[in-house]
């Protein structure tokens, strides 16, 4: 197999793009350093086709493999054609490769296998090659008889002949692929209601599962959520679910695919093993086998939806520049308070009790009006947790009574408990107790969600659809993917990074992270990018695969606070100094820059300077915005002053909303009040949508109108129509 030539005919790229990159990965360059640094290389591919190739040059290389395995232990049986090595060789996935080495696979004990041992093969092939046989079946079938071998009788000769022919029409390549075909295409899924004794029940599981007590779909439209739904259901037991498929059409489709010849006087024989075949081996295989199948579709949508969540979710803007109040808010507990700087250092923090059962409301609208004028607290987050909206009243008529230049947003505050109670934040704050460490989470993530998002496990952040339903390894990789693809495409300040930050750099591991931040402790400042060859562990490749990634606002080289990678440093100072410029001068005159390599041709300057043309244009927009973080291009965060009522809904209004979730079904939409509301996929768009992915992403700031409320059951329906 030429791995690279397949690649790229499913990719439309050339193999010579394909061929770069798999060097590039040989060479141990990473996917973000290649996206970012390597353009002229690989010819503009970005990091999601560099991803493909990487899952795909991994998964042709173990079809590679796993082909030679087969071909060796086929081989080794005497049992290898030249035909079955062609389709072998020929095959384009794993599960053909499988379908074609089952029939000479070491087998457990079965009926087909004791069958064999009792001698009984060359009667079964006898039935198979004989279609046209015309003399004494009875006395062809007498010739098996052997009460040695536990043959007493003609009928026991034929059953076993009989089962021997049902595990060859199982383990036939086309039998099963034709098969599999149809129960997708055709087959449904059925899920009624289990009857389940009390003390099978999981603890703290309730049947959630209404809908799906006699529920019937089929197999080729079913919605990935709809899969994932029933596959808990089955798991907690709470369902009891099945493939329906139609049987005559089964038997037809096995009985044409397992014989070739028309007519035989066996055929009443071959029908009868056929349907047993069919129903007693075949059946429950290939079951299992689409239904894995459409849990693999449902893990790869979910996991998709989940991703995309979660890159909005860090790509949100940082607030800067505000001193701000956490809130992590509860009842009996209290709420707890926690004041951070610009920098997000720790300033103070504090607990009150201003709900049921303490109700001590105005002591603690004093103390949060004292903390709020000691250190003129521009922001207050509040986590949307439990008595997150009466803390929002709290606070709203704190800010209308003192007349206070102060705002607040609600901040979603899952995985706030997992961090505070991580070795992260115990090293962080060693001296506080866990529950204050999440209020602290909470002001950081407006500050910098990015930053502090990474300290929690991904799954944890609340972004997700049946999150711990889908396949986990597979969830991980994702998501740690889209983490390095965020942190990369942010960049990182080289002397505040915290050591989980700095692992998801380009290049970067956990010890090497450590080290760095030790260094800074040891050291302070890192003054220039050169220094990080004095960290420990730092060596050549891996200062070129990070470097770029790393920035230092304020230090020794300007362009060491730019994506400009340190290799590409002289023919930037070659660039400016063609036009007389020095780099102090690009904010101003970033326009002249763009002018003169307009006039010149950036081809002819690209050369002339010792680099491609695809670097130049990188090195413009890099010169012209210094320091920049591409989060600031995005929706700032919707900040309040004054606080909604779901009775002071009304239909027809028409509020600013902050996207919170997005789902198969639609998307959650913080307007203000207690309760999200939900934006139903048919009321996004005046089109037709299969994916509400392809109009939001977590963290839009939209305008909806309200189209429904029920006050009862906290439940508002929004639109965005026109």
């Amino acid at each position: 197999m030429n791995i690279p030539a397949v690649i790229a005919s499913e990719l439309n790229v050339k193999v010579s793009q394909v061929n770069e990159v798999i060097t590039l990965f040989g060479e141990g360059a990473t996917i973000p350093f290649i996206a970012r640094y390597r353009k002229e290389r690989t010819d503009g591919l970005d990091e999601e086709q560099l991803r493909v190739i990487e899952e795909r040059q991994n998964y042709l290389t173990l079809l590679q493999d796993r082909k030679a395995t087969v071909l060796k232990s086929i081989e080794e049986q005497g049992k290898l054609t030249d035909e079955l090595k062609a389709k072998i060789e020929s095959a384009v996935k794993l599960q053909e490769v499988e379908d074609l080495y089952l029939p000479y696979k070491p087998k457990r004990k079965t009926r087909g296998t004791i069958a064999v041992a009792k001698g009984l093969e060359p009667l079964a092939l006898f039935i198979l090659n004989n279609p046209n046989f015309n003399g004494n079946f009875e006395e062809k079938l007498a010739e098996f008889i052997n009460e040695d071998k536990g043959v007493k009788s003609i009928d026991e000769a034929l059953q076993g002949a009989k089962d021997i022919i049902a595990e060859m029409i199982s383990d036939n390549a086309e039998v099963r692929k034709a098969l599999r075909e149809l129960m997708i295409d055709t087959g449904k899924i059925s899920s009624q209601k289990a009857k389940v004794k009390e003390e099978d029940i999981q603890p703290n599981k309730k049947d959630v599962y209404d809908i799906y007590h006699e529920f019937i779909v089929q197999a080729a439209t079913i919605k990935p959520y709809q899969t994932l739904a029933i596959n808990r259901g089955e798991k907690e037991k709470f369902l009891k679910v099945s493939m329906v498929v139609d049987n005559n059409q089964a038997l037809s489709v096995t009985y044409k695919r397992a014989f070739n010849f028309k007519k035989t006087i066996f055929e009443d024989i071959l029908r009868e093993t056929v349907e047993d075949s069919f129903q007693r081996l075949i059946f429950p295989s290939i079951e299992r086998e689409v239904r894995n199948h459409l849990t693999e579709i449902a893990d790869l949508h979910a996991i998709e939806v989940f991703a995309s969540n979660l890159r909005q979710l860090l790509l949100q803007p940082p607030i800067n520049n505000k001193i701000i109040l956490g809130i992590d808010p509860g009842f009996y507990s209290g709420s707890k308070l926690a004041v951070i700087d610009t920098t997000g250092k720790y300033l103070e923090g504090a607990t009150i009790y201003p709900h049921p059962p303490q109700n001590k409301m105005t002591e603690s609208k004093a103390k949060i009006l004292a903390l709020a004028k000691k250190y003129s607290i521009g922001l207050i987050a509040i986590g949307n947790g439990t008595a997150s909206r009466e803390t929002e009243f709290m606070i709203a008529s704190l800010l209308k009574e003192n007349n206070l230049e102060c705002h607040y947003l609600i901040v979603n505050e899952a995985g706030a408990s997992v961090y505070s109670a991580s070795v992260i934040a115990k090293a962080e704050f060693p001296d506080l107790e866990a529950s204050q460490r999440g209020n602290i989470s909470i002001a950081r993530r407006v500050l910098d969600p990015l930053a502090e998002l990474v300290k929690i496990d991904s799954k944890s952040i609340g972004v997700g659809l049946y999150q711990h339903d889908v396949d986990q390894k597979l969830l991980n990789q994702k998501l740690e993917y889209v983490v390095v693809s965020c942190v990369n495409y942010v960049g990182v300040d080289l002397n505040t990074a915290s050591a989980s930050l700095l692992t998801h750099v380009s290049g970067l591991n956990k010890r090497i992270a450590n080290n760095i931040v030790r260094y800074r402790e040891t050291n302070g400042r890192f003054a220039n990018r050169n220094q990080l060859m004095e960290v420990s562990g730092v060596g050549e490749k891996l200062f070129e695969q990070s470097a770029g990634f790393l920035k230092i606002p304020g230090g020794d080289n300007a362009l060491d606070n730019t994506f400009i990678h340190p290799e590409s440093y002289s023919a930037t100072e070659k660039l400016l100094k063609m036009c007389g410029m020095n780099i102090s001068e690009i904010k101003e005159k970033g326009s002249f820059l763009d002018l003169f390599v307009s006039q010149k041709g950036s081809i002819t300057i690209a050369d002339s300077i010792g680099i491609g043309e695809p670097t130049l244009n990188d090195i413009l927009e890099d010169l012209k915005k210094p320091g920049r973080d591409p989060r600031d291009e995005m929706p700032k965060p919707i900040l309040r002053s004054d606080v909604l009522k779901i009775e002071d809904l009304e239909k027809g209004m028409v509020l600013k909303g902050t996207v919170r979730n997005v789902v198969d079904f639609g998307a959650f939409v913080d307007i203000g009040v207690k309760q999200d509301g939900l934006l139903h996929i048919s009321q996004i768009a005046n089109k037709f949508i299969k994916n509400p992915l392809e109009v939001l992403n977590v963290g839009d700031i939209i305008d909806v109108t309200i189209l429904e409320i029920n006050i009862e059951k906290g439940r508002i329906g929004l639109s965005t129509k026109s």
